[in-house]
């Protein structure tokens, strides 16, 4: 069969734009709601615990049909699955900015997650397909770098946005970027498949392990939930019920996947792959630490520093300028050092870094309390983001592209929803108890600073110890050598249309 090269009608650049665009925008539509939450909150009048479903409507759905859309990448199509997701997301986006209630922003943010899960995978899958050799890890570092860059750049753009003009408009922009990377796509991207034979998908279980996750998310997020005056705790009947099910369907994904999908959306086969196991279990832990992090920082500068959205969202530039230099070192470094190598010491930056917000205090200045370790965590997300990625597609057939790429993103997606509703928890729980032992200091704004700040040092220091976990995954990626990781095997066949 022919080779993907013969097929190109554009230059690289413009097929890895296409593909890095439409991944920043994916990115960016987590990370730039992240400064408007207050405002969302207070217009719409989300409570606290609610208020997370703005951001774990939109993970939830993309984590669980992540898998679902990287299939679909190598079973359908990289260019029709790119437009029908580009097309989702952006009507998606319209409809999150003309929401008037709770129910129709959170459903909204749904719907772009299915959009956004159908999209990225085939972005990554574009990339695999055009590029080979030494070429590939340049172009996944562009890739990483646009990716990181969107989480950081979301907050200053939604900064901009909800203190400009207004929280809608999060969403709005979305609409000439999706129309924009459409157009081109429409017009230069070849279409290639990577995958013959009935083109099947396993919706069954897809769905069963986006439900299983939701609840899972749910009954966490609703520990810290005052029910009749009393603080619901983790032996709450509600939230064993809404676990316990969760762990149900979980057990269902699977038995459904081994014995009876024909076609199952994971194949567990492919974890024989230690190289890809490794890449997921460190993604899954520092997804959960990274996502929180812009969480928490959010709400600490407005809540407690008095920051405004704008300002917040200015706050954020260097650790977006950090994610970029991370993730261009790390590109140059990993011919000379290894995937390993790059993804332990970025991990030891992050634990280093998130030790230091853990200090914070309710008077801390932003300069040096809040940017520099907050500037090294985004650092060590830089390079952290191009190994693993090398690395979930080590010695996977580049006719299951799609799939690899869906499961590591899938593993920073559910950790990023997991990680913000255990850490908001245990958040959440030490406010309160802070706020128990202090009731006469709680009734002033110096009270409620601190009160706030005790929560978000909580999960601070929470994070260090994931990533210090992440640390000792890390082990579980072979120590390969350059030539492994970057030639990534021989080009996949494909059929073109």
């Amino acid at each position: 069969m022919d080779q993907p090269r013969a097929h190109r009608h554009a230059p690289d650049g413009l097929i890895l734009a296409i593909a890095c665009v439409a991944q920043f925008m994916v990115v960016l539509d987590v990370s730039i709601v992240n400064v408007a939450l207050p405002t969302i909150q207070h217009d719409l009048g989300f409570s606290y615990s609610g208020i997370q479903w703005v951001l774990n409507a939109y993970v939830l759905a993309f984590a669980g049909f992540l898998l679902l859309g990287g299939r679909a990448a190598d079973f359908f199509g990289r260019r029709l699955v790119y437009l029908t997701g580009i097309s989702v997301f952006t009507v998606a986006s319209v409809a999150a900015g003309v929401a008037t209630t709770e129910t129709q922003l959170i459903v909204a943010r749904a719907v772009q997650g299915l959009g956004g899960a159908i999209l990225s995978p085939a972005t990554l899958t574009i990339i695999v397909t055009t590029f080979a050799g030494a070429r590939l890890p340049k172009a996944i570092g562009a890739w990483s770098a646009v990716a990181g860059a969107g989480g950081a750049a979301g907050t200053l753009l939604g900064g901009m946005l909800t203190g400009w003009l207004s929280w809608r408009w999060i969403f709005f922009i979305n609409l000439p970027i999706g129309l924009g990377v459409g157009v081109v796509a429409v017009l230069f991207l070849q279409e290639l498949r990577t995958q013959t034979g009935s083109s099947k998908l396993d919706l069954v279980g897809s769905f069963l392990v986006t439900a299983s996750l939701t609840s899972i998310v749910y009954g966490v997020v609703n520990v810290s939930v005052i029910d009749h005056g009393v603080e619901r705790g983790w032996g709450s009947p509600f939230v064993l019920s809404w676990i316990g099910a969760g762990l149900v369907l979980l057990g269902g994904f699977i038995i459904w996947e081994l014995k009876v999908a024909t076609r199952p959306l994971v194949p567990f086969r492919i974890f024989k792959h230690r190289s890809l196991t490794g890449a997921d279990a460190v993604m899954i832990l520092i997804g959960g630490a990274f996502f929180s992090m812009w969480y928490f920082l959010t709400f600490y500068l407005q809540e407690v520093l008095g920051y405004s959205a704008l300002r917040a969202g200015f706050s954020f530039v260097p650790m977006a300028l950090a994610i970029v230099l991370g993730a261009q070192i790390s590109s140059r470094l990993i011919h000379h050092h290894g995937v390993r190598n790059l993804v332990l010491v970025g991990t030891v930056l992050a634990t280093l870094g998130f030790l230091a917000l853990s200090q914070i205090t309710a008077t801390s200045s932003y300069f040096p309390a809040v940017i520099g370790p907050g500037a090294l965590c985004a650092f060590a997300m830089g390079i952290l983001f191009t190994p693993l990625a090398m690395a979930a597609t080590a010695g996977v057939d580049r006719s299951e592209s799609g799939l690899a790429s869906g499961i590591l993103n899938t593993s920073r997606q559910v950790g990023g929803s997991l990680g913000l509703a255990i850490l908001a928890t245990l958040a959440a729980s030490a406010s309160t108890a802070w706020t128990s032992a202090h009731q006469l200091a709680i009734h002033t704004d110096a009270g409620k600073a601190q009160a706030a700040t005790v929560g978000y040092d909580r999960a601070f220091l929470v994070s260090a110890g994931i990533t210090a976990a992440a640390f000792a995954a890390s082990f579980l990626i072979p120590a390969t050598t350059r030539e492994n990781h970057v030639a990534g095997g021989p080009p996949v066949p494909v059929i073109a249309e």
